[in-house]
């Protein structure tokens, strides 16, 4: 008898699992609220990893064509004299390959049309979790951030808490070769290439949660960081011309005593949101997809949601943990030696890959 799964929220996770689960033989439908995929967006970093889990489910080699080996960067001072390198060459030699720069909506395109059509849903939210529960041998909750299926299990108890900086992202018609990030007092930019022509970029700025400004957004932003070093002036330069979203940064808190309850398993930020620090939102829900799939392949489903907590609850967390680390240390308005001596002894280990 053919097992039926019902995911909800067609993003990274959500199609990563589906894939995984069509594979194993389950029958499967992706309930995303969205009316398609979206047609922007930045840049991801996909790490080893994650491309080690893509290639598991046959579609590592479709991401890669769509983005580009990350190179070398590091993260300076405003005047553009460095704290400590990202030495990409270091992650190749330990994995075998770089970090892939990847634009969010070529990933999305890819992990779609990996899937037979009409197992994605578009326009379709989700408003009663019972019924889909009544209805499903499981139900995935990959629903985001703000996560409703998340809610409807556990409340308000565990919840999103603000992570103390709002953050501008956007894109910009600009060539760059390196990419990196640089901190200031309370304030940071980052920039990375997307392609020929096109440059990724975010600004973060310490402020109250839903703080307003009193000028435009592209004023403010060059009063921060208009004198800091090439090209960050450039990038704001093409500010009007750029695809350009804000919103506060927001991590989950306290940590889910499992990410899964009966059978119902969450995944990607609905189970562990965290702060965007190490890069590593999207290539979790990577991860955390293609391992539910793995576990729930040929196994009760009980034995095998348990399985899939025991697996992803402690790494993702730690994962969490430490980027909260570095989003404080990296927006600390003082003691500016102390953090960049941390940060350098942080990278000796080795970053995440």
């Amino acid at each position: 008898m053919t097992r039926t799964a019902a995911v909800v929220g067609g993003g990274i996770g959500g199609l990563t699992t589906a894939i995984g689960l069509l594979a194993a033989g389950w029958q499967v439908t992706v309930y995303e609220r969205g009316q398609a995929l979206p047609p922007t967006g930045t840049g991801l970093g996909i790490w080893p990893s994650a491309l080690r889990a893509l290639d598991a489910l046959g579609v590592g080699a479709a991401v890669r064509a769509v983005g580009r080996p990350q190179g070398d960067g590091a993260i300076r001072r405003p005047d553009g004299r460095p704290i400590v390198p990202l030495d990409m060459d270091r992650i190749r030699a330990k994995h075998g390959e770089p970090v892939h720069l990847v634009p969010r909506p070529a990933l999305l395109r890819a992990l779609h049309d990996a899937l037979p059509t009409g197992t994605v849903r578009f326009g379709s939210p989700v408003e009663d979790i019972t019924a889909l529960r009544a209805d499903h041998d499981v139900v995935i909750g990959a629903d985001g951030i703000g996560s409703r299926v998340r809610a409807a299990l556990l409340g308000d108890r565990h919840g999103l808490r603000y992570a103390g900086a709002t953050v501008w992202r956007g894109t910009a018609d600009l060539d760059i070769s390196t990419g990196g990030e640089t901190w200031g007092s309370g304030a940071r930019f980052g920039v990375t290439p997307q392609g020929p022509g096109r440059t990724n970029w975010y600004a973060v700025l310490t402020v109250p949660e839903n703080h307003r400004f009193s000028r435009p957004d592209a004023d403010e932003l060059r009063r921060h960081f208009g004198d800091w070093h090439d090209p960050i002036p450039a990038v704001l330069d093409r500010y009007a011309t750029s695809d350009v979203i804000r919103h506060d940064l927001y991590h989950l808190a306290p940590a889910l005593p499992s990410y899964v309850l009966g059978n119902v398993a969450l995944l990607g930020d609905a189970a562990h949101a965290m702060t965007p620090d190490l890069g590593q939102g999207a290539c979790q829900a990577i991860i955390d997809g293609a391992a539910l799939a793995e576990c729930l392949s040929g196994a009760e489903v009980a034995d095998g949601l348990l399985a899939y907590d025991r697996l992803r609850r402690r790494p993702t967390q730690r994962m969490a943990a430490a980027s909260l680390m570095v989003n404080r240390l990296a927006q600390a308005r003082r003691w500016h030696f102390v953090r960049d001596t941390a940060m350098r002894l942080a990278l000796s280990f080795g970053p995440p890959a």
